[in-house]
Parts: structure tokens; C-alpha cells; sequence
């Protein structure tokens, strides 16, 4: 089978689920071999992400990924149309860093595409091919891929309660994806919105454009579209999660109660098997070289993963409270990202049966991600960067297990560029849970006193 673009672009907009903003996206023809790619064009030098598992960074109630300053949010819905109807190679221009939610569904992403005209290239398409099956778990949640010569997804959908639970096995191809899986809506539980909203979620989010589960009861503007609409969705997401994997699968998924975070562990579990039995098949003969630790960060530097962090900072488990820096501005102002999971140690005893982040834990992380951006101001090689005080301390709400901390920094102050004083916040969900104005000193890592 032929690899597949679009024969010219077409644009749509709407708001973003979740954050709420208008946005305008396009698809754009693309040459084989070229796979699909998001383009913030509202970001300067409008950088380009690679939907690929390692880049994920949020998976609560949407697929998330960011790379280096550019960041995108609900990107499944899209991923899943050109998944379903085979469309490999495209550019996908956003003036905002969420596509439309449009109805819930990703039929209008199906019409668009097929607006856009799909043509075949003159490159043929390549599949990975599981030769024995593999799965993952959390919880009563699973995933089983199995071996199968084409794409099928078997899946059971119910929520904790066991209401509307739904079954549904199917064999996908752009027919049958187009007619029984691309017009079926997003949905949620009545009682999960205020929490979702509290979050700073669904924003963008009404009856126009979910479904919502109320008991028995099924709020919607328009009658279902399906009976088994729920379990529909749930195999949507499935097919837009595996383009993760950056080439199409062939597998037979076998679902339980699947969700995003559960895709995306099953697409890394694919990704590492496949990877561990032909090293390199994935990176079309580029070898990767192993980079030399830079204890330092240099002035080209926009964004550090966990492996750049832990080569600037001397913290370490179970004392690092950064996972990543995804933005710095001017030499002034940073943002970084720390995902609260109940596996911190802290929480065994902060406290048992209502786990709450410290706050003094939270002050810290900012310390981290400000002595970061202080050590990217200064010839900072064997320099570390030491806290010296806090002042105007406010602690707004609780951190819980789940959150992912928005750490955000502005330096105000710099004395010889040895001291400095900095505005730090940390939210969650958009909000605002602490802030502290710090100062910090740069001081020879040798230095013992």
C-alpha cells in the first residue's frame, strides 16, 4: 500500500476544548516520508512537534505533548482521523495550541481531510508488525496487543459505578472508520465537571460539543449517534493515541476500560519491544550520539528534558523537583513542569489518607527552576546555585497527587550576576496554588562553606 498526503490545504476553526481559545488549523500537503507534523505558527520561528510518545506531557482527559517552547493540548481527535481514513503525510498549521473541539467527534477532521482531497505518494507504506503479544495494566484498566495482519481494536467501556457499559470489536479501515468510529463524541460524567472546571479544564466545553452523563440519564443537543457511542469514542482515542508510535500498527487491541494515559503507556510498551528486538529500525538509519554532559546551560538552550536538568542541578532522588523545563524567555523568565504522582515519598506520611504536596516541597521547586534560569545567565560551568531566602510566601490551595505543577519564574534582581532575587508562582489547572519571592546566590560547586 501507498503512503498518502492530501492534494491541497484546508482550514477549519474553533475553540479549544480545554483552554477555551479560538484557533484556526490547516492541513497542508506534505512529500512521503515527511509523517505528520504539528506547526504553532503563532510561536516564534513556528516550531514544529512530532506527535511521538517520548514528548508527551499531559494525559489527563486529553494527549498532550510539548517540545521545546511549543506545547499542544487534545491533539488526539486529529491524530485519530488521519489514523483512521490513512493519511501519513501532512503539516498541520495552529495559530494556538489546541485544536478545535468542533462537535466532539472527529468527523469534522474526516470531512476536512476528504475537502483536502487524500492522493497516494509514490513511496509505499510502512507498518510495524508485533510477533508476540504484549500488555499493560493500571489498575482494572488493560491493554492487550496481539499480532494480526491489519488493525483491529476490541473494546469494553464502563465507568466505576458500571453504568452504560459497552462492547464493541471492529476492523479498521478508512471506510468503516469514516461510517462506525469518526462521528462518535466525546462524553464525561456529570459529576467529574467540577472538578474538571476546578482544574482549569473545558474551558471551550459545552453541550455543543460533549456528551454528558447525568445517572441514567444522557444530556446531549442532539440525539446519540450510535447506541454504543461511549465505547465508539473510546476506540476514536485508541486510533488517534497509536500515532504515538510514528508508523502505522498492525495489532489486534484488545481494550478494558482504555483511557489516554493507558494508550500512551501501551504505545511506549510497543515502542520499547520493537526497538529492543531491531535497534534503530525506527530512526530510518540515523544513529543517535550519545551526548556529553553539559553541566551548564548554554545561552541556545529554550527548554531542558529530565537528562539536561540533572546534568545542571546536583539534586537528586528523592530531593529533584523539576521533570522539565519546557520555556525560557529572554534569560529572564522560565517555565518548568513537575508531575505529582502518589509514588512521592513524602506522601506516606503528608499525610495517610489525604496526600498533600508540602508547601515547603513547593517552594523548592521554584528554588530549582530559578537557580536554573540563574545558571543560564552566567558562565556557569562547576557553578551551583544556592537558596537564601523566601519572602511574601502564600500557599492558595493543596497539590494532590495527579497534579501537574506549572512551575513559572521571573527574575527581578541580579547583583554582579552572583545574586539574585526572582517572583516564582506554581499552578495547577491555570490556577495559581503558592508563590514566593526568592533570592539565590551562584557559588563554586567545590565551595564548602
Amino acid at each position: 500500500m501507498k503512503q498518502r498526503s492530501i492534494l491541497r490545504e484546508a482550514s477549519i476553526k474553533g475553540k479549544g476544548l480545554h483552554s477555551g481559545e479560538e484557533v484556526r488549523l490547516t492541513f497542508k500537503p506534505a512529500p512521503a516520508d515527511h509523517g505528520v507534523v504539528f506547526r504553532r505558527i503563532d510561536l516564534y520561528g513556528k516550531p514544529e512537534i512530532q506527535p511521538r510518545v517520548d514528548l508527551v506531557t499531559d494525559l489527563f482527559r486529553n494527549t498532550g505533548m510539548a517540545s521545546g517552547h511549543a506545547s499542544l493540548l487534545t491533539v488526539e481527535h486529529v491524530l485519530s482521523a488521519l489514523n483512521g481514513i490513512g493519511v501519513d503525510n501532512v503539516a498541520i498549521e495552529l495559530d494556538g495550541a489546541e485544536p478545535p473541539i468542533l462537535d466532539g467527534s472527529a468527523r469534522p477532521f474526516v470531512d476536512l481531510l476528504k475537502e483536502a482531497e487524500p492522493v497516494e505518494l509514490d513511496k509505499e507504506r510502512l507498518y510495524l508488525e508485533l510477533e508476540e503479544p504484549l500488555s499493560v495494566s493500571e489498575g482494572n484498566r488493560s491493554l492487550v496487543a496481539l499480532p494480526y495482519d491489519g488493525l483491529k481494536i476490541t473494546c469494553t467501556s464502563t465507568d466505576d459505578r458500571g453504568i452504560h457499559t459497552q462492547h464493541l470489536s471492529l476492523d479498521i479501515d478508512p471506510d468503516t472508520y469514516c461510517r462506525e468510529i469518526g462521528p462518535a463524541r466525546t462524553f464525561t460524567i456529570y459529576e467529574d465537571i467540577e472538578e474538571l472546571i476546578n482544574r482549569g479544564k473545558i474551558r471551550g466545553g459545552s453541550l455543543d460539543s460533549a456528551i454528558v452523563i447525568k445517572g441514567d440519564k444522557i444530556l446531549s443537543k442532539e440525539p446519540l449517534r450510535f447506541k454504543d457511542e461511549f465505547v465508539r469514542h473510546k476506540i476514536l482515542d485508541i486510533i488517534g493515541d497509536l500515532c504515538l508510535l510514528g508508523i502505522p500498527l498492525k495489532a489486534h487491541i484488545v481494550a478494558v476500560r482504555p483511557g489516554h494515559s493507558l494508550n500512551s503507556k501501551l504505545t511506549a510498551a510497543i515502542l520499547d519491544r520493537h526497538n529492543g528486538k531491531k535497534p534503530g529500525a525506527l530512526a530510518k538509519g540515523k544513529k543517535k550520539q550519545k551526548q556529553e554532559m553539559q553541566t551548564y546551560v548554554s545561552g541556545d538552550e529554550t527548554a531542558l528534558d529530565i537528562r539536561r536538568v540533572m546534568d545542571v542541578l546536583p539534586h537528586r532522588y528523592p530531593f529533584l523537583l523539576i521533570d522539565r523545563v519546557v520555556e525560557i524567555i529572554n534569560e529572564d523568565e522560565l517555565t518548568a513542569l513537575k508531575n505529582v504522582t502518589f509514588n512521592e515519598p513524602y506522601f506516606q506520611g503528608h499525610f495517610p489518607g489525604r496526600p498533600v504536596m508540602p508547601g515547603v516541597l513547593q517552594i523548592e521547586a521554584m528554588a530549582q527552576a530559578a537557580g536554573v534560569l540563574m545558571l543560564r545567565r552566567v558562565a556557569s560551568e562547576g557553578k551551583v546555585a544556592f537558596f537564601m531566602s523566601c519572602d511574601k510566601v502564600k500557599f492558595r490551595r493543596t497539590v494532590q497527587p495527579g497534579d501537574q505543577i506549572v512551575i513559572k519564574v521571573k527574575i527581578t534582581k541580579i547583583r554582579a550576576n552572583k545574586i539574585a532575587a526572582a517572583t516564582c508562582s506554581c499552578e495547577v489547572g491555570g490556577q495559581v496554588v503558592s508563590s514566593a519571592n526568592l533570592m539565590f546566590t551562584i557559588m563554586d560547586a567545590a565551595d564548602e562553606d
